[in-house]
């Protein structure tokens, strides 16, 4: 069962909340590379006490920005649930992932209130914060997913059906824990590279295989590991996918994500060549993003309930004419 589009207006908004709060996850990132997370010391929604500070560092004006980006991300959730909620029917998938995309915000903004209220900022090193960045992670994708999801469904796209899926839902499920699993890793990598910096790549890897070696860094050396893995993996599972549920969005989705975890991948290098500059960080987290999109698009494709499904076709067996 298909529904009808949402209006333009709707497309037009929900594509420009998708894009905003990209821009407010790289901001939120930068904060955490530059060390600024502590800017607002211990208070949440107040920065050190008071709703605007009167004679900011550089780091509460940087955590500021973010707290002020967030919130304006908070309101347009709501305004973009609102709207999802009123201008289509029930049932329509647009309508359900609108209100996921508000819960997802919410909860976003509780696992940043917790960063910030238990202290896992600026230099803290603790395995919490460590587990606290890999559930911001989690959420984070999650937020994406369904804000993504809202522009796929205002354009007319059929809805979902997870059951009776066969091989694509396996393989789609296994590409999904794949990513969030990298992208946890990827979190720790990141909060080791800022915490720990290197001073040379052989400084680095003195640093990942040391006995000594905190836990951070001990974990930091896996993330290349896995991103070879998971990346061949989830690119060998795309294609299969579009083998098995052959639609040109399928076939469009699993070679956008061939495409742009090859281009994660370089970046990757580059990030650890150069020790892991912060525009570099954020090059990664944003390609991260995208690897990411192209799959829930490659899932929202292939799990339709319009998905045409191969068939496999015998071929008749030739029987020689008898003499």
């Amino acid at each position: 069962m298909t529904h009808a589009a949402s209006s333009r207006r709707f497309q037009v908004f929900s594509l420009g909340v998708l894009v905003y709060s990209l821009g407010v996850i790289l901001w939120g990132a930068f904060v955490r590379a530059t060390g600024s997370g502590a800017g607002c010391g211990a208070h949440w929604p107040v920065c050190n006490g008071e709703v605007v500070p009167r004679a900011p560092t550089l780091q509460t004006l940087i955590e500021y920005t973010h707290r002020l980006t967030s919130g304006l991300a908070m309101v347009l959730a709501v305004a973009m649930c609102v709207w999802g909620v009123r201008a289509h029917v029930k049932g329509h998938p647009a309508r359900r992932a609108a209100v996921w995309a508000l819960v997802f915000m919410v909860t976003e903004a509780l696992v940043g209130a917790g960063i910030v209220l238990l202290k896992y900022v600026a230099d803290n090193a603790s395995v919490g914060r460590a587990l606290w960045m890999g559930v911001h992670l989690v959420n984070t994708f999650l937020l994406v997913g369904a804000q993504t999801l809202v522009v796929w469904f205002s354009r007319g796209r059929a809805p979902l059906a997870l059951r009776g899926q066969g091989l694509a839902g396996l393989l789609l499920g296994t590409s999904v824990a794949g990513l969030l699993l990298l992208g946890v890793s990827g979190a720790v990598a990141a909060l080791g590279d800022t915490l720990f910096p290197a001073e040379s790549l052989a400084h680095g890897l003195s640093q990942d295989m040391s006995e000594t070696a905190h836990v951070l860094l001990r974990l930091r050396v896996m993330h290349p590991v896995l991103a070879v893995f998971v990346g061949a993996l989830v690119a060998l599972l795309a294609r299969w996918v579009a083998r098995v549920r052959p639609s040109p969005e399928v076939k469009k989705a699993a070679t956008a994500i061939v495409i742009v975890y090859a281009a994660q991948l370089c970046a990757g290098i580059v990030n650890l060549v150069l020790l892991a500059p912060v525009w570099m960080q954020l090059v990664h987290l944003l390609l991260a993003d995208l690897v990411w999109m192209s799959l829930v698009r490659l899932c929202a494709a292939g799990l339709a309930t319009d998905a045409p499904r191969a068939v496999a076709v015998s071929q008749p067996t030739s029987h020689a004419e008898p003499v």
